[in-house]
């Protein structure tokens, strides 16, 4: 049984450097490692930046087993699984669609936890938000975090970070709570 826990956020700028997000890389790993666990991300508007950081911490790296970059509605369809039909019935940028991208990439990997974004880092179409993002971090066993967030238009960059940051937080309290 597959048990959520859903924390809604307004998130507020926390001018996080990345420095910092380094170290919550390089804790996530440790967490993971502690449990044999290795790691799968599946990203959409942080374009690999959170497999990039997990890569790049020395000494942990054979935790980490593979990312999946899925931009377009194509890429989630035919990278990780995605119905299409899913897709026409949540928003690309949805709580559904961000745990279903993580669930994608645990069924298609020999990863343990997936860690999953999926939003609009910048400028965002006519009828979406700017800075609206959502993250899901899942466990082969059942476990599962999700979050909203909500970073207005800040800009790619920085709100970029501040979701990897974010999501290394998550992954941290779910495999802190193994």
């Amino acid at each position: 049984m597959t048990r959520h826990v859903l924390a809604r956020d307004i998130v507020p700028a926390c001018g996080e450097q990345t420095p910092q997000v380094m170290r919550r890389a390089a804790h996530v790993l440790e967490l993971a490692a502690s449990q044999r666990l290795a790691i799968a991300t599946a990203e959409s508007c942080t374009g690999g930046l959170i497999a990039s950081m997990l890569t790049d911490v020395e000494g942990l790296g054979r935790w980490f087993d593979r990312g999946f970059v899925t931009y377009s509605v194509e890429a989630k369809v035919e990278m990780l699984g995605i119905e299409p039909m899913l897709l026409r019935r949540h928003d690309p940028v949805s709580e559904t669609i961000a745990h279903a991208m993580a669930h994608g990439a645990l069924a298609r990997s020999r990863a343990g936890v997936a860690i999953a974004v999926t939003g609009n880092a910048g400028e965002a179409g006519r009828h979406d938000e700017a800075g609206l993002a959502y993250i899901a971090v899942v466990t082969r066993d059942g476990r599962a975090i999700t979050r909203e967030c909500h970073y207005g238009p800040r800009g790619r960059d920085a709100i970029r970070l501040e979701l990897v940051g974010a999501a290394f937080a998550m992954a941290t309290t779910l495999l802190g709570n193994a």
